[in-house]
């Protein structure tokens, strides 16, 4: 990247001053949708005497049996009503909304502390008042809202309220969540959500509303601050009690960062646009163009309209209010398009701007070349609508032109493809084996004691004592190096697990990453083929960019890899969990599926990020050492292995347009686009090459043979039978080894035969000790040759029953079972 001068930053060059962003835009439509529940004024419990509430704290279940601390949850209570009652109100609902405990979570009770020794005589004490406060959350005689009980977290919050409000709606949440999720650290947080809104709201577990919910995290928001760690999970077993409409959120996670599919106004309106004629102008324009445009497409046209293009003239040139450029401003503006500016923080923590050219400098031009004619064109037949605003264009043609352009991102793509190509095979190793070590390094820290050093791959750690009280020590996979840092071995073999499975998937298919990170189970086929009775496995890759859906070839290889998914991700009774994601192009989300590429995160199975699978290639990477040309580490983008894909099915052999059918491309320019070796008009030389010379050759190579010729051919495959197996070599060739079978490559050997190959390399082995005995040097040599020829036959037997052994169900359904979903063709008798 080409950097310029640098200056003190005050905001990015091409976005607007007041620029508000989108994200959080997805929870404020939840908000409106969803409603949180509204807490009265007063109701039975609460307008309860005092007299009838110490009544009801004395009998079950808010007096269990044996409790250790009823007698300060009794004394408590006492103290806490009595305190209530010098605060107006008829219920002690508004007693307590009137006292000091709303406005001040933590400093209370020692006003009441005060207040009860002067008119009481007796002072509480801090553990009487914090009881009495449970006790009366759990009688639900007072509700003090989310935030307050956001601030004052009780660990005894979750068992109280589920043994006194709603033993069956928490028997419920137990069993929808499992016994691991339900005793786990995270666990006893959802336990503590769902507690607190009963708490805050009334009710019982089944009349938590997804509002509720939603007001709660904002609790935690507001008393803690953003991303302060709290959990999701709570919402997913309410939703999984089916409490919930059909229309709620499949999740709540990343309320904060999403947006969603917002209005036009908005798409516009979060660039503050000062010209309010100009600002209805795009929104009205963007409306008018928005049925036949895609989201994604929507709201980049409103980016380069409102932001690139009238924001950037608005600051620069004060006042302006026509889309009539003057020469200059229209030449200063596309002169400040053609760099961007990036704001970076340096080490002495100050912010900088750095400038570089803008890649997307003509797609902006075009952009507003569009506006400023579709406006000229909308004018000749809506003239009283879009007249007024129609104006001279301030781009010309021959400045968006786009040959230069592609040219210098084929160069860059061509660069990149001849340097990851080579190194393709290193990065696939490096892969494997860093899941090998990670696999070695987690079943030792699994055996070993907490506390205790182990030592795995000349490495030694010392596994952590867990200190938490929500799971087995044991359990854990936190170590320390000799250095004392802390690792975590199970979410290293996680990350590496996934960094191997993507790479494999990527290379071997050719697919988009959204493609791959939206692959299922369903996706996952098989195909008999009607004439051999053979089951070929296919791929079904689900539309993304270019909405065409498509069927590739499973190969070996690739079985092996989704086969490893399937294992992983199946939950305990063989099923793989269904989950929602997110699409980052339409801001919608998806259905449940049963994708490939998921993992869980805080007791919730979410799919796997774009960003896991870059960092965790990047991992990979580093661990390899490779750089590029610049000497800087080298780094794969997701894409590049598409790009690699191509290159190598067209250098072997692979047609360009079958390739092009297996990318999904509706162009086969596109196709050679990513290749990388070839360009187009090799590929049409070579096609009238061949033509060519099928016209030159002699007609004779096309005759039907006669009689012999055919007794011939199949007297040649009859003759490749060996005791050993089968002879691979070609039609007419003759045998290049003089029948010394043992030694060539093209012996195909039969697995029946194993024990005849182990009886003719014990046979060899005798046969060198008695040549090493007499001396015969030359006849060593020979026979050593056989005896290495015939160990790597018995080692690829071996190798082929290993993977025969480790062939795992995959669950894949038959043909039949998805031909529902397959298109129906009529045959030519039909359609006739």
């Amino acid at each position: 990247m080409t950097v310029g001068a640098q200056t003190q930053a005050t905001s990015p060059q091409g976005t607007s001053d007041t620029f508000r962003p989108l994200a959080g835009a997805a929870g404020d439509a939840l908000r409106l949708k969803f409603p949180a529940r509204s807490v009265p004024e007063s109701w039975p419990a609460s307008m309860h005497p005092l007299e009838q509430v110490l009544e009801r704290v004395d009998r079950p279940p808010l007096r269990p049996p044996g409790h250790f601390a009823w007698d300060s949850r009794r004394r408590g209570v006492n103290r806490i009503l009595q305190w209530l009652e010098a605060f107006p109100g008829e219920s002690w609902q508004q007693r307590w909304q009137a006292c000091p405990a709303l406005a001040e979570p933590h400093e209370w009770m020692e006003e009441a502390k005060a207040w009860t020794l002067q008119n009481v005589g007796r002072r509480p004490t801090k553990a009487d008042l914090t009881s009495g406060t449970l006790a009366l959350l759990c009688a639900d005689v007072v509700r003090p809202g989310l935030p307050w009980l956001a601030a004052r977290r009780s660990r005894f919050l979750r068992e109280a309220m589920a043994a006194s409000r709603d033993p069956e709606g928490f028997a419920t949440l137990e069993t929808v969540a499992g016994v691991d999720d339900w005793s786990s650290k995270v666990g006893f947080e959802a336990r503590n959500q769902i507690s607190m809104i009963l708490a805050a709201k009334g009710g019982l577990v089944r009349d938590i509303t997804v509002g509720d919910c939603l007001e709660l995290r904002d609790s935690f928001d507001l008393v803690r601050g953003r991303n302060n760690g709290n959990r999701t999970l709570f919402y997913a077993w309410l939703q999984s009690m089916g409490i919930f409409p059909s229309d709620a959120p499949t999740t709540l996670r990343q309320l904060e960062s999403l947006a969603g599919q917002v209005s036009v106004e908005r798409l516009v309106d979060r660039y503050e646009l000062k010209c309010p004629h100009i600002r209805d102008l795009i929104v009205a324009y963007l409306k008018e163009r928005q049925p036949a445009l895609d989201y994604g497409t929507l709201e980049e046209i409103s980016r380069v309209l409102a932001s690139n293009f009238w924001a950037d003239l608005e600051r620069n040139h004060p006042g302006i209010d026509s889309l009539h450029l003057a020469p200059k401003v229209a030449s200063e503006w596309k002169e400040r398009i053609k760099t961007k500016t990036a704001r970076r923080k340096q080490l002495d923590g100050t912010i900088v701007e750095v400038k570089s050219p803008r890649a997307s400098a003509g797609a902006l031009l075009m952009q507003v070349r569009a506006f400023y004619l579709d406006l000229a064109e909308w004018a000749a037949e809506e003239p009283g609508r879009w007249g007024p605003w129609v104006a001279p264009c301030p781009i010309k043609p021959a400045e968006i032109s786009t040959k230069k352009h592609e040219k210098r991102v084929k160069a860059r793509t061509d660069q990149r493809t001849r340097e990851r190509l080579p190194v393709l095979p290193v990065l696939v190793r490096a892969a494997d084996q860093r899941l090998k070590d990670a696999k070695a390094r987690l079943d030792a820290v699994r055996a070993a004691p907490a506390g205790s050093s182990f030592t795995v791959l000349s490495e030694t750690y010392t596994k952590a004592i867990g200190s938490n009280r929500w799971k087995d020590p044991g359990k854990t996979t936190v170590v320390y190096d000799t250095d004392g840092e802390r690792l975590d071995l199970g979410m290293a073999e996680r990350r590496a697990f996934w960094a191997w499975a993507s790479i494999e998937f990527l290379r071997h298919t050719g697919a988009r990453v959204e493609e791959m990170l939206e692959a299922s189970h369903h996706s996952i086929v098989q195909y008999t083929l009607p004439t051999t009775g053979e089951i070929v496995p296919l791929l079904q890759i689900a539309p993304s960019k270019t909405d065409e859906e498509r069927v590739l070839l499973v190969t070996p290889e690739l079985a092996d890899v989704l086969s490893a998914i399937v294992t992983r991700v199946r939950n305990s009774t063989g099923a793989i969990p269904l989950v929602a994601a997110y699409d980052q192009a339409e801001k919608t989300w998806n259905p449940p599926m049963p994708l490939l590429f998921q993992w869980n995160v805080s007791g919730q199975n979410v799919p796997v990020s774009v960003n896991t699978v870059r960092n965790a290639i990047y991992e990979t990477l580093d661990s390899t050492g490779l750089s590029d040309a610049s000497g800087n580490p080298l780094r794969y983008q997701p894409h590049d292995f598409r790009r690699i894909f191509v290159t190598d099915a067209i250098r072997s052999g692979l047609p360009p347009h079958i390739a092009m059918v297996i990318c999904g491309h509706s162009n086969i320019n596109t196709t050679m686009g990513y290749n990388t070796v070839y360009p187009a008009d090799v590929i049409e030389s070579h096609r009238a090459f061949i033509g060519r010379r099928r016209n030159l050759r002699p007609g004779e190579e096309y005759r039907m043979p006669t009689p012999e010729e055919w007794e011939s051919f199949l007297g040649h495959f009859e003759r490749r039978k060996l005791s050993l197996g089968t002879c691979g070599r070609a039609y007419n060739s003759p045998c290049v080894h003089e029948h010394a079978c043992i030694r060539c490559s093209m012996l195909l050997t039969d697995p029946h035969e194993r024990p005849r190959l182990v009886d003719i390399r014990d046979n060899l082995i005798d046969r060198i000790s008695e040549a090493e005995r007499e001396g015969w040097l030359g006849e060593i040599d020979g026979l050593g040759i056989s005896l290495a020829a015939t160990e790597e036959k018995l080692a690829q037997l071996d190798a082929q029953a290993a993977r025969k052994g480790q062939a795992i169900e995959m669950g894949m359904p038959t043909f039949r079972q998805i031909a529902a979903r397959s298109s129906t063709v009529a045959t030519p008798q039909e359609s006739s």
